[in-house]
């Protein structure tokens, strides 16, 4: 599929899509948009700013559309065609965006009901007539419980950026909304990765889903440059104060692994005279809108973050990701690098390596970890062999996916 002419959609959907000027679909909206306006059930596994939200989104507003046009309108108070699932408020939002541009001629409606909103902001949000449901997983079973939402209509199910939904609590709540729609329901699940998590929730709720990987899934994307500085000696801020000196277009997001690091970092660099702002959990919810809002406007070169921020949050300013500190999870670094060089851009990360991230960097480059040192007779040691540049392998063959049960 060249053009997205060619998936049948609907002419006032092709109208957004021209006027936005997006006319060639990416890998994973190619595979994916075929099989969901066919009714087909699927897992969408593509690296982070591929497109995924418009690979659900189209097929979804196709479908509901088509049904009032059909003189099948949503009526009836609370009761949503389609469901889509986000992990958290701030990519409820991010998702809600997108739906508001491709609905301005489609003329459906999207109600949020998100954690981080009150539940009587939720409720009156959805209290109306309204086609496609946004919400988190707590929320929603919370307003299920108190009957405020009726599933029973739903046609579309989607889990968006399943990967975050990480907690224990998470394949509880999402049996308990499946079982809460009807039993022919469609369903898709879109992740840029398969963490074991994501496994179980495939296993145990997605029935005769085709799973589509994208060639790119589970490696960066091929406009990333990536640049692996040596940290000599634990002097990680002078080597950190020279990269900062060399400027790029767009804004900056600086990664660390802890709270304790984010907060540090950010004072060291606000007391040095670099203005930024942070993004951690265990902070007031407005305060982390209000910094994400001043570094997506471009107000605030500088985002300091733990990897609340690596999962998939879509900021389109973004030049440069520094690894202040690398995460030991390649999953994690995947969703760090995933934040800059989204949608065909290009862009840089910076790694700071210590001795400690060998491994990582080894994972990165392709081969297996530097093995431990080994003493020879002489009493020396024998120095672990410096890693090759090579291209990162495949993730392993595509999950099995076994029956849902009732």
């Amino acid at each position: 599929m060249n053009s997205f002419s060619d998936f049948g959609l609907l002419p006032s959907l092709l109208k957004t899509l021209k006027e936005k000027r997006i006319s060639k679909p990416t890998e994973i909206q190619a595979n994916t948009i075929p099989m969901l306006m066919g009714g087909q059930s699927v897992v969408g596994v593509s690296e982070t700013g591929s497109g995924k939200t418009l690979a659900y989104a189209l097929p979804l507003l196709h479908l509901l559309k088509s049904l009032e046009a059909e003189g099948d309108s949503v009526t009836q108070a609370g009761a949503p065609r389609a469901v889509v699932m986000v992990p958290t408020r701030e990519l409820g939002e991010q998702v809600s965006k997108v739906f508001k541009t491709l609905t301005h001629d489609t003329r459906l409606r999207v109600r949020p009901a998100l954690g981080g909103m009150t539940l009587e902001q939720a409720r009156r949000n959805t209290s109306a007539a309204f086609e496609v449901l946004l919400a988190t997983p707590g929320r929603l079973v919370q307003m299920l419980e108190q009957e405020h939402i009726s599933l029973a209509d739903v046609r579309m199910l989607i889990f968006d950026e399943a990967d975050q939904m990480m907690d224990q609590g998470f394949l509880p709540d999402s049996n308990f909304v499946v079982d809460a729609c009807p039993k022919d329901l469609q369903m898709a699940l879109f992740s840029a990765t398969v963490s074991t998590a994501v496994q179980e929730l495939m296993n145990n709720i997605f029935a005769n889903a085709e799973v589509i990987r994208s060639k790119g899934s589970g490696k960066v994307v091929s406009s990333l440059v990536t640049k692996n500085m040596i940290v000599e000696d634990g002097k990680r801020w002078p080597l950190f104060e020279k990269i900062l000196s060399q400027k790029v277009e767009g804004g900056t997001m600086v990664f660390t692994n802890t709270r304790e690091q984010c907060d540090k970092v950010a004072k060291e660099l606000t007391d040095k005279g670099h203005p930024c702002v942070i993004y951690r959990g265990e902070m007031d919810k407005n305060e982390r809108r209000m910094n994400l809002k001043k570094f997506r406007e471009g107000k605030v070169d500088l985002l300091v973050s733990t990897d609340l921020a690596g999962r998939g949050l879509d900021l389109d300013n973004v030049g440069r990701v520094i690894n202040y500190h690398l995460p030991k999870e390649m999953e994690n670094y995947l969703h760090r690098a995933g934040r800059t060089a989204r949608a065909g851009r290009k862009g840089l990360v910076i790694n700071l390596v210590t001795e400690r991230d060998q491994r990582l960097i080894s994972k990165l480059e392709g081969n297996k970890p530097p093995s431990p040192p080994k003493k020879i007779s002489s009493g020396q040691v024998q120095k672990p062999k410096v890693p090759s540049q090579s291209r990162f392998k495949k993730m392993s063959a595509k999950p099995k996916i076994k029956p849902r049960s009732k």
